[in-house]
């Protein structure tokens, strides 16, 4: 019996040795690239050419960021455009996802299960089938390119935003509701005053997921804008490179200030966000 005990303790240790050796790996190689990114961002501006890697800064200077502002007098509207587009685009998908996820999960209507059941469909279908038809759509139709609602309109709501709210507020009990119904409130307030409040882990989520996907857009803000004063900070940043050059350095500078937004963001909702991560994880 001592045997068989000495011979299970050895295995377990190997396994948590072995499961600790590769996270550790996997952690180095996933943090690898930000890395990369920081320390080239102390660099001076050189061409692609001369751009190595180097575990440690062979020079630290913030020339890079300050050539990043210089080079265009359109530097800082990248930012407060990427800025304006990803905060309407959260806290709308915040506020009518989290609306619809109460109606689709709580109220009784007509088709509401076919609705929902459309909406899901439609989340199979690739994002660059419909970009076309949507590109057509806001520049032909809507005739609004290079205007900020090209660029927030088609994410103004999400199907993705709407399954994760109507999920989770199914698993709130419905007497809280019920009860509410009695003491006289309407919808309107069942949903301020009760859902709301108990929706706060799934609302955090859905904000972080959401912000960080609507500010790393790339390929939409590219097809809708026109100008520089109406680019983003992910378009703004091929400015950077031309046929012959890449300002190395000062593009990751500018990525590296284009990710402090998200780190700020994540960071504040950190506690929600793990709650999210291990909803329905544990029972009882």
């Amino acid at each position: 019996m001592a045997l068989y005990f000495n011979y299970n303790k050895k295995s377990k240790i190997i396994c948590e040795t072995i499961s600790i050796i590769f996270l550790s790996v996997f952690a180095i190689f996933t943090l690898l690239p930000l890395y990369f990114m920081i320390v080239s961002s102390f660099g001076d501006p050189v061409e692609a050419g001369d751009a190595t890697f180097t575990l440690f800064p062979r020079k630290f200077t913030l020339s890079s960021y300050l050539f990043f502002f210089n080079y265009s007098k359109y530097s800082y509207r990248w930012i407060l455009n990427s800025l304006i587009v990803a905060s309407i685009v959260t806290i709308s998908n915040v506020i009518f996802a989290s609306m619809a996820g109460y109606a689709f999960s709580k109220m009784k209507f007509p088709g509401r299960n076919r609705i929902f059941s459309i909406l899901l469909f439609s989340m199979m279908v690739p994002y660059q089938v419909i970009q076309v038809p949507l590109y057509v759509l806001v520049v032909n139709t809507f005739q609004i390119p290079n205007t900020y609602l090209a660029l927030i309109l088609p994410d103004l709501c999400t199907v993705y935003n709407i399954f994760l709210a109507k999920q989770f507020i199914s698993t709130l009990p419905t007497a809280i509701i019920d009860s509410a119904k009695i003491d006289g409130c309407n919808q309107f307030q069942i949903f301020t005053k009760i859902i709301l409040p108990l929706s706060k882990t799934v609302l955090s989520v859905m904000a972080i997921l959401t912000f960080m996907g609507s500010w790393n857009s790339f390929l939409w803000p590219l097809l809708v804008t026109t100008s520089a004063d109406m680019q983003t900070i992910q378009v703004g940043l091929t400015n950077f490179r031309f046929a012959n050059t890449t300002y190395f350095a000062p593009m990751m500078a500018g990525a590296t200030i284009s990710a402090l937004p998200m780190f700020i963001l994540f960071f504040s909702l950190q506690k929600y966000f793990l709650q999210g991560v291990t909803i329905g994880a544990i029972k009882g």
